[in-house]
């Protein structure tokens, strides 16, 4: 078990990628806190399966833009599992493709505090509980190559997500280490909502691998990154994609 007795929280945990690592990490022994906004159905089976299996888990409704979102979600796991040992910055989105023309300053903000300054939040809360252990962030590709059509704002909070994980590694080490992924193209809501199934379809015959991402893919590169199999690497901003963007 890569980590018995560890507890991680998991933001954006009840679809997709996110719900992917809670049921991967709690499979390695760690006990998962699931914060989730919407997929209130998502976050419950993923509990449910986790204690099935003989896991601890729970799952809890907040928004992470708001302090006491993160409070609250930070204070109970605290409180059920004695602290933090790992946290999955996942929480975030493209919200609408909007170019800089189209674009208001209420979406700009809007995008910034959903994939920005919640990881922000999270991770000052839990610093205090945070001795020791891991620090993984969800950042994009969009955050190296600008990202597709009308996602400027998208592509900059997620570069400005991988210079904070860059930062805060040699803010916080030696005893936390904090790295970010920098998923491609992953079959899941986000792409289901904002990409054009022609375009996936093109990803799939240019990609060397032939295929879209899932979200265990992603999964098992965040355990890896939460566990000691990584202790020797930190401020990293790992891409995922399948060969489509070789940094």
């Amino acid at each position: 078990m890569k980590l018995d007795g560890k507890t991680t929280i998991i933001t954006g945990g009840g679809r997709d990628i996110g719900r992917a690592c809670a049921i991967k990490l709690a499979s390695e022994g760690s006990n998962i806190a699931i914060n989730y906004f919407a997929s209130s159905e998502g976050a419950e089976s993923a509990v449910a399966e986790i204690k099935a299996a003989g896991g601890n888990a729970f799952a809890l409704q907040g928004d992470l833009n708001t302090q006491a979102g993160v409070d609250a979600l930070v204070d109970r796991t605290v409180a059920e599992f004695g602290g933090v040992d790992v946290l999955v910055n996942n929480t975030g989105g493209l919200i609408a493709r909007k170019t800089i023309a189209e674009m208001s300053l209420e979406h700009w903000n809007s995008v910034m505090d959903l994939n920005l300054t919640s990881t922000f939040l999270m991770i000052k809360a839990c610093l205090p509980h945070l001795k020791s252990g891991a620090i993984v962030n969800l950042a994009s590709q969009a955050g190296r190559d600008g990202g597709g059509p009308g996602s400027v704002a998208y592509a900059a909070s997620k570069g400005a997500v991988m210079t904070m994980t860059r930062g805060l590694a040699k803010e916080l080490g030696p005893d936390v280490r904090v790295n970010a992924l920098c998923p491609g193209m992953i079959d899941t809501d986000f792409h289901n909502i904002h990409t054009a199934d022609a375009a996936r379809k093109g990803f799939e015959a240019a990609s060397p691998v032939k295929r879209q991402g899932v979200p265990v893919d992603v999964a098992n590169l965040v355990l890896f990154l939460a566990c000691e199999d990584s202790a020797f690497i930190t401020g990293t901003n790992v891409d995922i994609n399948g060969g489509m963007l070789f940094s």
